[in-house]
């Protein structure tokens, strides 16, 4: 597993698939030590753009090395360009932590009242972007299947729905949400409900209420807010094999991509 939690490994093998691939890779610094972020750049600069992460919680290793078999194996849709940050959270994976070095929730600090240096670094990179949709990898240490995000928009949540159906025709078990499962929200029933809806393998959100409710801002509702409109957040069950929560990241991340492309030729239909 040496190769698999080295982030020396990790930046070793974006590089050398960037190579391959065409991509374009560096390193952005951050305003605070020796953590710089890997920040990849893909495709047509004139195309939409996707916005992809991952890593942010650094004992969640699957989604880094998922990301890159999607660029190794050639599975990024062609209709878009790519902003991919591999690891948003460099020092939190190479300690094995959720949080960074300094004991930071990095997917709680997207916001001007609450932010670290990762944030900052790539809220500055983001200025005055926007993406066609966006996508954050995660992995769930209490989860027996598969589940994932996506904030209602115009009344609908289709990519999740199109993942969450993929996910379960490929042979992989979806997790029950209800009340007891942890998902970050409040335990009263009553305030829960007013953020979020939950479906056997989905959570519908209801961004504009859960940006009131957090101080620091998760990226999902800090792009939300500013770059994007589109965003789903998977999460794969820590616990099963790392094949199989790789597999069900390509997965979803193809189905997504699949999804975007069809919304954007109803939105230009023209083009």
């Amino acid at each position: 597993m040496s190769h698999i939690t080295s982030y020396e490994a990790l930046r070793e093998a974006w590089q050398n698939a960037g190579t391959r691939r065409g991509s374009r890779f560096r390193e952005v610094p951050c305003d605070s030590g020796d953590r710089s972020l890997m920040l990849v750049e893909l495709g047509p600069r004139e195309s939409p753009v996707v916005h992809l992460t991952s890593g942010v919680h650094g004992d969640e290793p699957a989604g880094p090395w998922a990301l890159l078999s999607c660029l190794e194996a050639g599975l990024l849709e062609s209709a878009f360009s790519y902003r991919i940050w591999p690891c948003t959270n460099p020092s939190g994976y190479r300690a094995g932590t959720r949080v960074n070095v300094d004991g930071d929730d990095v997917n709680r600090s997207f916001s001007a009242a609450v932010s670290t240096p990762e944030s900052r670094t790539i809220m500055a990179e983001n200025r005055e972007r926007r993406f066609a949709v966006a996508m954050d990898l995660h992995e769930d240490f209490e989860a027996e299947g598969f589940y994932c995000y996506e904030p209602v928009v115009d009344g609908r949540a289709p990519l999740s729905e199109a993942i969450v159906e993929a996910i379960e025709l490929a042979g992989f078990p979806l997790q029950s949400l209800d009340y007891v499962f942890d998902l970050g929200y409040p335990r009263d029933p009553r305030k829960a409900d007013r953020l979020r809806t939950l479906e056997r393998g989905r959570v519908l959100v209801n961004a504009g209420a859960e940006m009131r409710m957090f101080p620091g801002l998760p990226l999902s509702l800090y792009l939300l807010r500013s770059t994007t409109n589109r965003y789903v957040t998977v999460e794969t069950p820590r616990r099963r094999m790392w094949e199989d929560r790789i597999a069900m990241h390509r997965l979803a991340v193809t189905t997504a991509l699949a999804g975007a492309k069809s919304l954007l030729a109803k939105a230009r239909p023209d083009a």
